[in-house]
C-alpha cells in the first residue's frame, strides 16, 4: 500500500469556499494504481505560521465508480479510467477550508485475452482497412485503449502501419499477428487480385443545403461488364469552401451518407482498391436564420431563478411558475397571458435553500416543488394547488425517503418522479394530492452511481445518470412490460465524458428516426455565485435509439465558449438554454450527422442581458419552454422572459437534382 503525505495549509484570512493556499508534500501530481489496488491519503493542515491545527478532514471522489475513497483517506481503485481525489480540511476558530485536489489514475492488469475482429480471410489487392480486435485484462475489462504490435509474415503480399492499417499488395498468403505484452494472436489471410475493373456513384442530388444528409449509392463491375455483389467501397471527400477565409468541412459514413458542414463544392470519391469513381456535389448556406423579437420579461434580481413551468390554467388564462436558487425557498407564479406585460400574482415560501425544480400537473391543478437545504433536513416535494394561481394552496408534502435533498422531479399522470439525493427516483402516487404515497423506485446498481435529471413521456422515464448515461424506463408504455410500481429498463448509452445532465426524446416524422438528445453539464472554470459571469462546458449529443438493442452517437450542438443546460423539442425545432450562449433554437429536421452548429442549423439566439441582474450583464439561461407562439425561458441571473421568433422563410427548401 503507498502512503502519500499531503500538507493542506489553513489560514486565518480566508472567505468562505475560498482556500488561500495548499501545499502537497512531498509534491504529489497524481496518483497512479492498479484496479483493486489502495492508496492511504495522509493528511495534515498548518496555519500559515505552519503550526499544526486540528482539523476535520473530508474526502470524495469526483468518479467513485472508477476510485473511491473512504472516510479515513484509503483510495481504491475500481475500474480502469481516471477521476480526482478531493480533500477537504476545516479547522474549527478558522473560517474556510483548505482544499488538495489530485488526480487519480486506475490503470488496467495485465492482458489475458487477445483476438482480432472480424478480419475476412480473403481480400482483394489495393484494399487497405483497419484490423480491430478485442483485448481483455485480468480483471475482464476491455483495454480500449490498448496499442499492439503489428506485423505481417509476407509484406510483399500486405503491409500493416503502425496503428493497424492494413494494405493488401499483391496476390499471395500471409500471417497477420498482433502483440500485447507477452500475448500473441495471429491469423492467415490470402490476397486476391481485384475483380473490380469500375464503380459507379450515384445521386440524384447536385445542389443541396448544409446539414442536410445525402446518400450516395455505388454499384461494382467486373472485368465483363458484370454486376459484382458483397463489394464494399471506402468512401472520402475533399471540399473548397464557397468563403475563401474558411475551410470545407463535413462528414461521411461507411454507408455512403454525407453531410456538408460550410457552403462550397464537394467532390466525392468511392475506392474499392486502386479502383475510383467520384460525384462533385454544391453546397449552399442553409439559410434558416430568423429574427427575435424580446415580447416581455419579469424581473427577478434579488435571488437567483431555477427552472420554470408554463401552463394553461382551469380559467383559460395562462400562467408560469418559476424556482428560486440559493434563496429562502421562494416559488414564484406568474399570469403570463399577455407575455408583454407578465405579472408576478403570487409567492409561495417553503421550508428550503433552493426550489431547484418545479413542474405542473397536465390538468393544470396540481404544482410541485423540489426542495433542497431545509432547516430540518427533511427536504422532499411539496404538493401545491394551483386551481386559483392567485391564491396557491399547499395540499401537503412529501419526506419519504427523500431527505437527502430533491434536485428535480415530473409529473406524470397522477404519479411523482422524484430524485432522492442524486442517487435514484422515487415514483409517488398522488391520485389523492392530501396522503400521497410511495409505489416504486428506480436505481441502477453500478458503483459511484448517481442521476441528476428525470423526463417522463408516453409511458417512458428518460433518466439522465451522469457516468452511466442516459436511461430509457418503462413506467407505463408497455414496450419492457414495466409500470410505475416496477421499472423496466428499455435501452440505455453512455458517453465518454460521463457529464451526461438531461434527455430529452425526439421523433422525426421525414425519416422515422427516434432520438435521445443527452445534454451535459460541466463547470471547469467554477460556478460564480455572487460577483462574475461563470463561463460552462458541455454540449448535446444526438443519440439515435432507432435500433433500441444497438444505439448510435450521430450528432452534436455545441455552442463554442458556452455550456449546455436545459431544453425543450417542439415539432422540428429545439429550443436550447445555453447558459452564458443564451437562449438557442435549432433546426433538427431530417437526418442527423455530425457538427449542427457548424452546419448553420441554428435559427435565432438571444442574450438576456440585464444590467440590474443578480449578477449584472451575465447571461444564464437555465430552461426554456414554447408556448402558444411564444418561446419563455429563465435566466438564473435576471428571472423570467419572453421572446418571439419571427419565422417568415419556408421551413424546408428544396433541393436542386438532375
Amino acid at each position: 500500500m503507498k502512503r502519500i503525505l499531503l500538507l493542506v495549509v489553513l489560514s486565518g484570512q480566508l472567505f468562505l469556499g475560498m482556500a488561500q493556499k495548499i501545499e502537497v508534500r512531498p509534491n504529489v501530481e497524481e496518483i497512479n494504481m492498479k484496479v483493486e489496488g489502495t492508496t492511504q491519503l495522509e493528511v495534515a493542515a498548518f496555519d500559515e505560521s505552519g503550526k499544526k491545527l486540528k482539523a476535520n478532514f473530508y474526502y470524495y471522489s469526483s468518479k467513485g465508480k472508477i476510485a473511491d475513497v473512504d472516510e479515513k483517506g484509503v483510495v481504491t481503485g475500481y475500474e480502469p479510467g481516471n477521476g480526482r481525489i478531493i480533500v477537504i480540511a476545516r479547522s474549527s476558530g478558522i473560517e474556510g477550508y483548505g482544499r488538495a485536489d489530485i488526480p487519480v489514475f486506475v490503470d488496467y492488469s495485465e492482458p489475458a485475452t487477445l483476438e482480432i475482429n472480424e478480419l475476412p480471410s480473403e481480400l482483394y489487392t489495393g484494399v487497405n482497412l483497419p484490423i480491430q480486435f478485442s483485448a481483455i485484462d485480468e480483471k475482464g475489462f476491455s483495454m480500449v485503449n490498448a496499442k499492439p504490435v503489428y506485423e505481417s509474415s509476407n509484406p510483399e503480399v500486405a503491409t500493416i502501419d503502425a496503428f493497424g492499417n492494413l494494405q493488401a499488395l499483391t496476390p499471395g498468403k500471409t500471417s497477420i499477428s498482433l502483440r500485447i505484452s507477452n500475448l500473441t494472436t495471429t491469423t492467415d489471410l490470402t490476397v486476391k487480385e481485384n475483380p473490380v475493373s469500375r464503380l459507379e456513384l450515384m445521386s440524384d442530388v447536385v445542389e443541396v443545403r448544409t446539414g442536410d444528409v445525402i446518400p450516395f449509392k455505388f454499384k461494382a463491375y467486373g472485368q465483363s461488364g458484370e454486376e459484382l455483389s458483397g463489394i464494399q467501397p471506402k468512401f472520402a471527400f475533399q471540399g473548397q469552401s464557397e468563403d475563401v477565409s474558411s475551410y470545407a468541412s463535413g462528414m461521411i459514413q461507411n454507408d455512403g451518407r454525407f453531410v456538408a458542414d460550410v457552403a462550397g463544392t464537394y467532390t466525392i470519391t468511392a475506392a474499392f482498391g486502386n479502383i475510383t469513381t467520384q460525384k462533385t456535389i454544391k453546397a449552399i448556406p442553409r439559410n434558416v436564420t430568423e429574427k427575435v423579437q424580446l415580447i416581455g420579461k419579469g424581473a427577478v434580481s434579488d435571488v437567483h431563478t431555477s427552472d420554470l413551468w408554463v401552463w394553461e390554467g382551469v380559467d383559460g388564462r395562462d400562467y408560469c411558475v418559476t424556482g428560486t436558487w440559493g434563496g429562502n425557498g421562494e416559488a414564484f407564479f406568474w399570469d403570463v397571458t399577455d407575455p408583454a406585460n407578465m405579472v408576478l400574482i403570487d409567492t409561495i415560501t417553503v421550508d428550503a435553500r433552493t426550489v431547484n425544480d418545479v413542474k405542473v400537473s397536465e390538468d393544470g391543478k396540481i404544482c410541485i416543488l423540489s426542495r433542497e437545504g431545509a432547516s430540518n433536513r427533511k427536504n422532499g416535494i411539496v404538493i401545491l394547488d394551483v386551481t386559483n394561481p392567485r391564491d396557491v394552496k399547499q395540499i401537503s408534502t412529501y419526506t419519504d425517503g427523500l431527505t437527502g435533498g430533491v434536485h428535480n422531479l415530473f409529473i406524470y399522470q397522477n404519479h411523482v418522479y422524484a430524485l432522492s439525493n442524486g442517487e435514484r427516483y422515487d415514483i409517488i402516487n398522488i391520485e389523492d394530492p392530501a396522503n400521497p404515497k410511495k409505489v416504486g423506485e428506480f436505481e441502477l446498481e453500478t458503483r459511484g452511481h448517481s442521476i441528476h435529471d428525470v423526463w417522463v413521456m408516453d409511458g417512458i422515464a428518460y433518466s439522465s445518470n451522469w457516468d452511466d448515461g442516459v436511461f430509457m424506463v418503462d413506467v407505463g408504455n408497455g414496450m419492457a412490460g414495466g409500470s410505475p410500481a416496477n421499472p423496466k429498463i428499455i435501452s440505455s448509452y453512455a458517453y465518454p465524458s460521463g457529464w451526461n445532465h438531461a434527455a430529452f426524446p425526439y421523433k422525426d416524422e421525414q425519416t422515422g428516426k427516434f432520438y435521445v438528445i443527452g445534454g451535459d453539464e460541466a463547470f471547469p472554470n467554477g460556478l460564480h455565485v455572487d460577483d462574475s459571469p461563470t463561463i460552462p462546458a458541455g454540449y448535446l449529443h444526438f443519440i439515435d435509439f432507432t435500433d433500441m438493442d444497438n444505439p448510435k452517437e450521430v450528432a452534436k450542438y455545441e455552442v463554442p465558449g458556452a455550456g449546455s443546460h436545459n431544453y425543450w423539442v417542439d415539432g422540428d425545432l429545439l429550443y436550447v438554454a445555453n447558459y452564458n450562449a443564451g437562449l438557442r433554437v435549432v433546426d433538427i429536421s431530417g437526418d442527423l450527422m455530425g457538427d449542427l452548429y457548424r452546419q448553420g442549423r441554428e435559427v435565432a439566439w438571444f442574450l438576456g442581458t440585464d444590467p440590474e441582474g443578480r449578477i449584472a450583464n451575465a447571461p444564464m439561461a437555465w430552461g426554456p419552454q414554447p408556448h402558444k407562439g411564444h418561446i419563455f425561458f429563465s435566466d438564473w441571473n435576471s428571472g423570467l422572459w419572453a421572446v418571439k421568433v419571427e419565422t417568415k422563410k419556408p421551413k424546408n427548401t428544396k433541393i436542386e437534382t438532375r
